[in-house]
């Protein structure tokens, strides 16, 4: 009897961790997902029970490969694919973390960078990582745990902990004891060279995070070992691993030097393969590895904006103006334009271009007929104007600006939002069919590493355009809109020292 191979994706988010069943060209048979709670415990501070997100990703791979094997498909490899930058610290006897999961988002370290950019580290860190110092990265969220919970960096001396990004922590569970990574994930870290792609030693001196914690590092597709049936009660070759954005990048098939890509989630990140050799930016926006597959190793730059969707789900949880995030559109197309309010959702700091830890959202505009449509307006806009600030920047860097940019993510199905962004942009932006892309970067690297595509470009075939926004907004409306947003934007950033 034959039977249709399959890939599964576990996608581990910073708000759900969900596993999605691909068809090898691309189409969905079969999902499962649960949303992860977020830990606030002091301000600015955001942490994840890891135990948490263990158990929900091990429940939704199981359920996904139950319902996929419902319909007659046969799963032939397994890809991961995580929130960057989240680390963990565990015991490798049990596979328990000492501490919760300290997220991406976090900024209780920002004393900690700011200290080492003042004593003039920070261009050995650029050089080396194309990384700037920041509380985002992972290496400074590793000392804080093995600081501050007692009797943890003897531990580590012992060798009896392990520390990583989610993707390691999941591949050291998934196969009972596995300390590897991939390379995008490394790349996130501070702690890795990516020229010399190892971790360097240097870096783990300067931020007092020992080497014997960290995993080994692997290319994107390829062998990251086997489920065990015992354990898990799956039986699948993991054969696939990448940071989202950077799975997201393969989803959108931005495999050319020069295809950028735009990935809404929780924050916003901004992609642009670069090709073969790393390009350093001087605007702010970050270097990093967009894959390796083989002996190939193409680069990438990055801007990073840490709240997108996050700024509609603080609508919808946090002043509760709507109920869903698709509210948003409906509410913000009441208004003929946003009159005058912005909001710069500056929750966690501000990401790229600027890098601005301290500072904290504003709203302005407010006038007694400020209602719940203008806050929703506002929020949306906010994403685009931000985007903006990162083709700028990345205009720069490149001197070419971006013709077209893939767009992805939950809020990529906004038709509001989609076209709001092609008129700040000023231009084209492509929605594919297949908008769960990070998730099925994922299943295409699996599937290259298990040998079911031939190579990474046969592998992004599958990418097809469901629907393209062009400009349509006046020139002149939209300078007037910038100038706005940077006045907004120019009140919230920290002022110089």
């Amino acid at each position: 009897m034959a039977t249709t191979p399959c890939l599964i994706a576990l996608d581990q988010g910073t708000t759900s961790s969900r596993a999605i069943a691909f068809a090898p060209t691309g189409e969905i048979l079969a999902q499962a997902q649960r949303e992860l709670p977020q830990h606030y415990p002091r301000s600015g501070w955001v942490e994840h029970d890891a135990e948490r997100i263990w158990a929900d990703s091990l429940a939704v791979l199981q359920e996904t490969v139950r319902a996929v094997r419902a319909t007659g498909a046969v799963p032939a490899a397994l890809g991961l694919t995580n929130q960057r930058e989240t680390v963990v610290v565990w015991e490798r006897a049990s596979g328990r973390p000492i501490h919760r999961a300290i997220v991406w988002q976090d900024r209780r370290t920002a004393e900690t960078t700011r200290a080492l950019r003042t004593a003039g580290h920070e261009d050995l860190v650029a050089a080396r990582t194309g990384l700037l110092l920041d509380p985002y990265f992972s290496a400074s969220k590793i000392a804080w745990v093995l600081d501050q919970v007692p009797g943890a960096r003897a531990r580590a001396r012992a060798g009896e902990l392990a520390a990583g990004t989610i993707d390691s922590f999941l591949i050291w569970q998934l196969t009972g004891g596995l300390h590897a990574t991939d390379i995008t994930n490394a790349s996130r870290t501070s702690l890795f060279d990516i020229h010399r792609r190892s971790w360097d030693e240097e870096l783990c001196a300067l931020f007092d995070v020992p080497v014997s914690l960290l995993p080994e590092v692997r290319p994107n597709a390829g062998d990251f070992g086997h489920t065990r049936p015992d354990q898990t009660g799956l039986d699948l070759a993991i054969t696939g691993s990448a940071g989202d954005q950077q799975a997201a990048a393969i989803g959108q098939a931005c495999l050319a030097p020069g295809t950028v890509k735009s990935t809404y989630g929780t924050g916003c990140f901004l992609l642009q393969n670069t090709g073969a050799a790393p390009q350093a930016s001087a605007h702010k926006l970050l270097t990093t590895i967009a894959f390796q597959v083989g002996d190939r190793v193409d680069y990438a730059l990055e801007g990073s904006i840490f709240a997108a969707g996050a700024t509609i789900q603080w609508l919808r949880d946090g002043l509760r103006l709507i109920a869903s995030a698709g509210e948003s559109a409906a509410l913000a197309a009441q208004l003929p334009d946003n009159q005058g309010v912005y909001l710069v959702p500056a929750f966690t700091g501000l990401g790229a271009p600027h890098w601005d830890a301290e500072a904290r959202g504003l709203l302005v505009g407010l006038t007694r007929d400020t209602g719940p449509a203008h806050l929703a307006r506002a929020a949306l806009e906010a994403v685009a104007y931000q985007t903006r600030d990162l083709v700028d920047a990345l205009a720069a860097d490149c001197g070419a600006r971006a013709q077209t940019i893939r767009i992805d993510g939950g809020m990529a199905g906004n038709d509001w939002f989609a076209q709001f962004l092609a008129d700040v942009l000023g231009t084209t932006v492509d929605r594919p069919a297949v908008t769960e892309t990070t998730a099925l970067g994922a299943a295409l690297l699996a599937g290259v590493g298990g040998g079911l595509f031939d190579s990474l470009d046969d592998a992004a075939r599958a990418w097809v355009s469901e629907r393209r926004f062009t400009p349509a907004m006046a020139a002149g409306e939209r300078d007037r809109l910038l100038a706005g947003w940077d006045a907004a934007l120019a009140r919230a950033l920290t002022p110089p020292a």
